[in-house]
């Protein structure tokens, strides 16, 4: 049988650039670009407010897409950290201790999670399957969703689960999620611990399972961290930890 590439998703070099800088270059669905880039900056802690990336442009190249935004000038820093950070993998020892610290550093601390959140959770992802518009398509996509005690609220798509995630965090602007959580439908890692933590989320779910850097990541920071299984809810992080009920 040969397989019919019409319905698969597509996949674009997608180069983030701040103030001329270029952050990231990423590998993800050329949608929700805006929300990707600003999301990103969140996520990563380059910038703590949605409203301090502005002037976003989407520019189409040959083999690729750049997506320019500007930054005010006092969070420039925070892009030289990321770029000397990024040289350790060829070699620099100094870079390379950077690297490490930067990438098992702590978050910022988030507040407790919303209780009635494990009771609309299941709900939560059934929306998200039943929404999920671009993996009925495909069946090859990644899922992020918002929800809170009303149920999902919104939810972003994408080839990379990282990028479903940052484009969630875009997309919910600088609205406030504290009472809210996410939902995934992909293995939950320490750097998704993180971008939900910089950006003021309190509980993270998924029909998968967490790393152990994960959990720890979470207790830290005092996530909750809930894989969603078939015969009950699994905490590693919040309420009773490594409890199932």
């Amino acid at each position: 049988m040969i397989g019919q590439t019409g319905t698969l998703p597509d996949e674009v070099a997608i180069a983030l650039v701040l103030n001329g800088s270029t952050v990231a270059v990423l590998m993800a669905t050329p949608r929700d670009l805006p929300a990707l880039l600003c999301g990103f900056a969140v996520g990563e802690g380059i910038v703590t407010r949605h409203d301090h990336v502005s002037a976003i442009e989407v520019i189409p190249h040959p083999n690729g897409i750049e997506v320019r935004g500007r930054i005010p000038a006092d969070r420039a820093a925070a892009i030289d950290a990321r770029r000397r950070a990024s040289v350790g993998p060829v070699g620099c020892g100094l870079c390379g201790i950077e690297s490490l610290d930067m990438a098992m550093a702590e978050p910022p601390k988030v507040g407790p999670a919303n209780p009635a959140l494990a009771c609309r959770v299941r709900d939560a992802v059934t929306a998200l399957d039943t929404r999920q518009v671009m993996r009925k398509q495909s069946h090859a996509m990644h899922a992020a969703g918002y929800f809170d005690a009303r149920g999902l609220v919104t939810l972003r798509e994408d080839v990379g689960r990282h990028n479903a995630l940052d484009k969630l965090i875009g997309a919910m602007g600088d609205t406030d999620v504290t009472c809210g959580g996410v939902v995934m439908t992909a293995r939950l890692s320490i750097d998704l611990v993180q971008k939900c933590a910089h950006a003021g989320i309190p509980a993270l779910y998924s029909v998968s399972r967490p790393t152990k850097a994960a959990v720890t990541q979470a207790r830290k920071c005092g996530m909750s961290l809930c894989t969603v299984a078939p015969d009950g809810l699994i905490f590693y992080a919040g309420k009773d930890e490594e409890t199932t009920f």
